[in-house]
């Protein structure tokens, strides 16, 4: 029996799974991971956290996460500035679970979201998945939001829900809070800020936005600044009433105590953990330098990757890096690939190898 014998959904058909290419190189830089391994005090801190539990794993976690929440809600008072309580914050396993739970509770069928493409790609596939239409419009040539693309895409869509990816996956164009606050007031609908790649940046964050603004969720992680990909671990900040809807859709103890247990270890180690991504935007603009020099079209980034075109066939580049034993990311925009901002040798491979591949006639 294959997937087309199943009573598989009819809008499922024919689709296929996220997922970015898992191979067998020397340097993996298409993920946007980070890629420093958590230091002997963080790795010590966490081991402690999860033996406190491990003898209670017999029983279920704390189903609303409360100690979690509170410790998640201090992180971000301390980073934004804005005073945050932890009846405003939701944790879930990574930040695409918040987002499921957001689609859940305010999209489902009859329901449409606006997203602007190229953006992340599993808000479109999150939207598939809860039946919501996913309704894209495109960024400017520059791949910016301006105010007149958000009353364009509100004008014609009147979505229930709207997406807006700051630092925008895959170009790691940041938006401007004016333009957010204007996105919120041109729609009556829930407007989901994605901010995967905030710590990278130097823009101010939405969460600043929320006084007043009952419909405006900010949803974060810690798989990126804080090197937790492997332990799932992101989370919304939101009204508290955004925060009741949630949790009427959210599984029965969806965050084991384990998961709990790693998030408040790391979180009492972020002055060390964000050191690290001061060296990440190092290698990040050195690899945005360095590309402008070979010739490419540089896209800003306040990301930890830097987006570039000009390439000509994107995918015969990427498959010339992989025979370097490098990988980037092809996101499907012509003539562009992304590549994640690495430790200084996983930088020095990736130049080496496209210079190589950039003097070669065929390119």
């Amino acid at each position: 029996m294959g997937l087309d014998d199943l009573p598989l959904r009819p809008d499922l058909r024919g689709q296929t799974p996220y997922g970015a290419p898992q191979l067998d190189v020397d340097v993996r830089l298409n993920t946007n991971e980070n890629p420093f391994s958590p230091s002997a005090a963080v790795v010590a801190s966490i081991t402690e956290h999860v033996a406190q539990v491990a003898g209670g794993l017999n029983r279920y976690p704390d189903r609303d996460a409360v100690a979690l929440r509170g410790a998640l809600a201090g992180y971000v008072s301390e980073r934004t500035g804005i005073e945050v309580t932890s009846n405003e914050v939701w944790p879930a396993n990574g930040s695409n679970e918040v987002l499921q739970q957001l689609l859940q509770a305010f999209g489902g069928p009859g329901r449409s979201a606006v997203g602007f493409e190229p953006t992340y790609s599993m808000h479109r596939l999150i939207c598939r998945g809860t039946g919501t239409d996913y309704l894209a419009h495109s960024r400017t040539d520059t791949f910016d939001v301006t105010p007149a693309v958000v009353q364009r895409a509100i004008g014609e869509s009147n979505p229930d829900i709207v997406f807006l990816c700051t630092p925008n996956n895959p170009t790691g164009t940041a938006i401007g809070l004016d333009v957010i606050a204007e996105l919120y007031d041109a729609t009556s609908g829930v407007v989901i800020i994605d901010e995967a790649y905030a710590e990278f940046s130097s823009s101010p964050s939405a969460v600043t936005l929320l006084p007043g603004r009952e419909r405006l969720v900010v949803v974060r992680t810690l798989s990126k600044a804080l090197e937790l990909a492997g332990a799932r671990i992101g989370y919304a900040v939101a009204n508290p009433s955004v925060v009741d809807a949630l949790q009427l859709v959210r599984l029965p103890y969806h965050l084991s105590a384990v998961t709990q247990a790693v998030g408040l270890a790391a979180l009492e180690h972020t002055a060390e953990l964000l050191h690290r991504v001061e060296e990440l935007t190092v290698q990040r603009d050195r690899i945005a330098r360095s590309l402008e020099e070979l010739g490419y079209d540089v896209h800003a980034s306040e990301a930890n990757f830097v987006f570039f075109g000009a390439i000509g066939d994107q995918r015969l580049m990427w498959n010339e890096l992989v025979e370097a034993s490098v990988l980037v990311r092809d996101v499907g925009v012509p003539g562009h690939l992304r590549v994640t901002a690495g430790t200084p040798d996983e930088t020095d491979a990736f130049l080496e190898a496209i210079a190589a591949i950039t003097k070669e006639p065929s390119l």
